[in-house]
């Protein structure tokens, strides 16, 4: 009978207590840390699929029945250029805010990749003035000012997506790479249409991918 009552659990004493409630608080500190620090994706992803869809829509509609073939209007790239901006803009507002107090290493990676995008777009125009001064067709041009810039949001997703190890991030850079090589092959009218969906289905599908396997 001694026996089995000193075998019995001894009760949990206050320190005890005190430990599992800072440790409770511990964890719910860091819970709220992550949700406050992440970039909420998913909407960042569903917000660009809209944009591009509407750049990419509007676009085509400038150039739809062309006759004969002069690519997108004046028009057309005002508003272009001021939905993308706008986009940029949002984006960086949201990484900033996620971002403001976070040092060390992460810092240094976001000052390195980010830049890459812009960067890569720039040399992206100023290549297809080049093309356009040695005598390029409307056509041409159009193909390359369609894809190209893709192909650039693609592989810098993809070398992001190796940095944060993020694979809904890789596979929406291969989307975008693929889209910008096989739509070429629709011509330079269709091209647009092609993009549009293509590229807006991929960023929501992402979006809707990154929203399901969001933390908790």
């Amino acid at each position: 009978m001694n026996e089995g009552a000193d075998m019995k659990d001894t009760p949990e004493t206050d320190e005890d207590m005190d430990l599992q409630q800072a440790a409770d608080i511990l964890q719910a500190a860091r819970t709220r840390a992550r949700r406050e620090l992440t970039v909420n994706r998913p909407s960042l992803l569903f917000a660009w699929g809209l944009i591009y869809f509407v750049i990419y829509g509007v676009l085509w509609l400038s150039v739809r029945d062309q006759r004969p073939y002069h690519g997108p209007g004046q028009g057309a790239l005002a508003i272009i250029t001021l939905l993308a901006t706008t986009g940029v803009l949002a984006t960086a507002a949201v990484v900033g805010r996620a971002a403001t107090g976070v040092g060390g290493r992460s810092t240094i990676q976001r000052r390195l990749y980010y830049p890459a995008m812009p960067i890569g777009i720039v040399g992206v125009f100023v290549l297809e003035a080049a093309i356009d001064h040695a005598g390029a067709s409307r056509a041409v041009l159009s193909i390359y000012g369609a894809s190209a810039p893709l192909l650039v949001v693609g592989v810098t997703y993809l070398v992001g997506a190796g940095i944060w190890l993020n694979w809904t991030v890789c596979g929406l850079g291969a989307w975008l790479v693929l889209t910008a090589a096989g739509s070429a092959f629709a011509g330079p009218e269709l091209i647009w249409a092609v993009d549009a969906l293509a590229v807006g289905a991929g960023f929501e599908l992402a979006a809707a991918i990154s929203w399901r396997l969001r933390p908790a």
